[in-house]
């Protein structure tokens, strides 16, 4: 059982807080999109409300459960996610039973004329919800059917439901640290070299963050850079670089680096994160569909635009928020994204093609129809240290699942193979 983060002074404003968030996902607002939506609350009680909301929602299914069980009808939208968030607190984060009822009644209370008449309803049933037994036993929330009925296609059941217990354990904090930084206190080096921090840890506060040592990258994100291997003095383009993790990655190897995105906003995380590091790159706001460098790149690295469910055990948000529209769409810019980004190459050099999409039309399938479209285009066999040899695919790319690294805190699912353009 998890630490209670709320069940401290101000857990009201607080709870009042993840209702407002939860609700604005049920609006179809992602949960990075309300960030400015607390900003009255005392800074601990935004922290508290972003945790609670986004544990609520990893364990909607769960909570339901336990719900169902206890109550006649179907309660009203708004009050469903008072009781969820009421016991996701008591059976998951570890809340003292009395002060979560209590407050969950009180807040039922303000939900209009609905909420006053399930006050009682909403206070029986925490209190019975308070003493249920096999909350550890439920079976995790199964991913919403427009991407669990694909998925299905690809992987079987067994592993669906490894992902969706992936996914309910949420993801750590990984860093990846400049060369010849020593790894930091608190943290294990995995097999990839990435350093995983235990426990929750405030970012700007550990060791090195000043002096720019390390930046936040989950150790499946930071793999895609490794496999394209720049070198000192080669020409690299990272298309889509925002917010710059696998930028810095390229930038510390000594390469000479373009930094490309269309979004400027998002480029300013990028040059500020160079900033921190001590690292250099050529910052440039562009479409990656029209760039075009001055001679032909040694090597490109195109993180392309996808539906990043590979993500979703660190944004439990996603499944509530999207319905498979518009993946279609992507994965035709992904082809189009590929094609141009290839043609910037000079013979002989290398692209690395990566998505965080669990979808195989955003990944294996993706590759497979390039090496058609383009004779004498081949794939390099992944060499990195520490994947294993199950990760890698048929075509020759490497599959990352969540479910992988169980013991380890899972990673994000992604997909990437490196392409080496004829001479």
């Amino acid at each position: 059982m998890k630490e209670s983060v709320l069940a401290k002074p101000g857990g009201d404003m607080a709870r009042k807080g993840a209702l407002r968030l939860i609700q604005g996902v049920r609006d179809g607002r992602s949960l990075s999109d309300q960030s400015g939506a607390l900003r009255a609350l005392p800074v601990a009680d935004q922290a508290r409300a972003a945790r609670l909301a986004a544990e609520t929602l990893r364990h909607q299914g769960r909570a339901d459960r336990v719900i169902e069980g206890l109550v006649n009808r179907t309660p009203p939208p708004q009050v469903a996610d008072v009781l969820r968030l009421a016991v996701v607190e008591m059976l998951e984060l570890g809340a003292p039973a009395h002060g979560v009822v209590g407050a969950a009644v009180d807040l039922t209370r303000t939900l209009g004329q609905r909420g006053r008449a399930a006050a009682g309803m909403a206070n029986a049933v925490l209190r019975k919800a308070s003493a249920f037994e096999g909350w550890a036993d439920l079976p995790p929330q199964q991913l919403p059917e427009w991407l669990r009925d694909p998925l299905l296609d690809a992987y079987d059941e067994a592993t669906m439901i490894a992902m969706e217990a992936a996914h309910q354990r949420g993801a750590p904090i990984d860093l990846t640290l400049k060369p010849g930084v020593e790894p930091i206190e608190g943290g294990d080096l995995l097999p990839t070299g990435s350093l995983r921090m235990r426990g929750s840890v405030q970012v700007s506060a550990l060791p090195g963050y000043d002096a720019g040592d390390w930046w936040v990258q989950d150790a499946a994100a930071a793999l895609p850079a490794r496999m394209l291997n720049a070198r000192l003095g080669e020409k690299v383009a990272d298309l889509c670089a925002a917010p710059g993790g696998k930028t810095m990655q390229l930038a510390a190897t000594g390469a000479d680096v373009f930094a490309i995105d269309i979004n400027e906003y998002r480029l300013k995380r990028v040059t500020e994160n160079l900033a921190r590091c001590g690292l250099t790159a050529t910052v440039i706001a562009a479409d990656a569909l029209e760039w075009e460098p001055d001679q032909p790149l040694d090597a490109i690295l195109l993180d392309a635009p996808c539906s990043a469910t590979g993500t979703i055990r660190r944004h439990p948000d996603m499944p509530f928020i999207r319905d498979g529209y518009g993946v279609a769409e992507l994965i035709e810019l992904q082809t189009a994204m590929l094609d141009h980004a290839l043609s910037l190459l000079r013979p002989g050099g290398r692209l690395v093609y990566a998505t965080c999409s669990l979808i195989p039309d955003e990944g294996e399938v993706q590759i497979e129809e390039a090496l058609q479209r383009h004779p004498g285009l081949t794939v390099e066999h992944p060499t990195l240290e520490g994947i294993e040899a199950e990760w890698i695919t048929p075509e020759g790319g490497l599959r990352l699942r969540p479910d992988y690294w169980a013991d380890l805190g899972g990673m994000d699912g992604f997909y990437m193979a490196c392409l080496r353009k004829p001479a």
